[in-house]
């Protein structure tokens, strides 16, 4: 079946399902050629796991539903942390202009990948960057919007930095059990309902790399006990240089 065929019926699929859904987010999912960021079952309802790194692509619903949160206007200024493949940062581009929307994520390989698949697609004006997504992009803030594409106990303190007055943070907030929450002047406005998503990685603790994080190296038998372990970002450090 022709994709955009098929890409019409998921975001009709979407629209009967989810309790918010806005016009500016259905046009601009019906627009995007998710067809160039997932290649296993691209238009199906359902989350996937990338070929090479333990991260997992979004199903449309939590797509649909992040975007529906972040209430993104024309001509917003956008930043996506955890850009993954690309795909919420080119819808985010349909409705603010690709020059608008900036990504990042902690893996090198989804980066290369991101930005491929965008100019690919026709979003080669989206900026992509390898950075800690706790750190933000602040040489291009303030932002209007912030979508973060990982879960954490509370917003880190460099994102909230980079908000520009009366602008908005979306996150799954939470251990364990996680809410969707939109942040705004550095309290939840609001709330959307449960989503789950993998704890904001830190330097060290992505797929492929030198784990550097304390609990992983030094404290094993404490990360294994349960919903405390591996939260990312909000973790101790050590500066191992002094501990030679």
């Amino acid at each position: 079946m022709d994709n955009s065929v098929l890409r019409h019926d998921m975001v009709d699929g979407l629209e009967e399902s989810l309790d918010r859904f806005p016009d500016a987010v259905s046009v601009a999912m019906r627009s995007v050629p998710r067809h160039e960021f997932v290649t296993d079952g691209p238009y199906q309802n359902r989350p996937t796991e990338h070929r090479k790194t333990n991260t997992t692509i979004l199903a449309p619903t939590a797509v649909g539903r992040l975007l529906s949160a972040l209430a993104v206007e024309p001509d917003h200024d956008v930043l996506v942390v955890g850009a993954g493949v690309g795909y919420t940062a080119a819808v985010i581009a349909e409705i603010v202009g690709d020059s608008n929307v900036h990504a990042v994520d902690i893996t090198r390989t989804l980066v290369y990948e991101a930005r491929e698949n965008l100019q690919r697609a026709g979003y080669e004006g989206v900026l992509v960057d390898c950075r800690d997504g706790a750190d933000g992009l602040p040489e291009y803030a303030p932002f209007d919007r912030i979508l973060v594409e990982a879960s954490a106990v509370k917003p880190p303190r460099r994102l909230l930095a980079q908000l520009a007055d009366g602008g908005r943070l979306v996150m799954p907030m939470g251990v364990g059990e996680q809410t969707l929450v939109a942040i705004e002047d550095g309290d939840v406005a609001e709330k959307f309902g449960p989503l789950s998503f993998k704890p904001l990685l830190v330097d060290g603790e992505q797929t492929g790399s030198i784990v550097r994080n304390r609990t992983k190296r030094e404290d094993p038998e404490y990360e294994g006990r349960g919903w405390h372990a591996g939260h990312g970002w909000e973790q101790d450090w050590i500066d191992w240089e002094a501990h030679h």
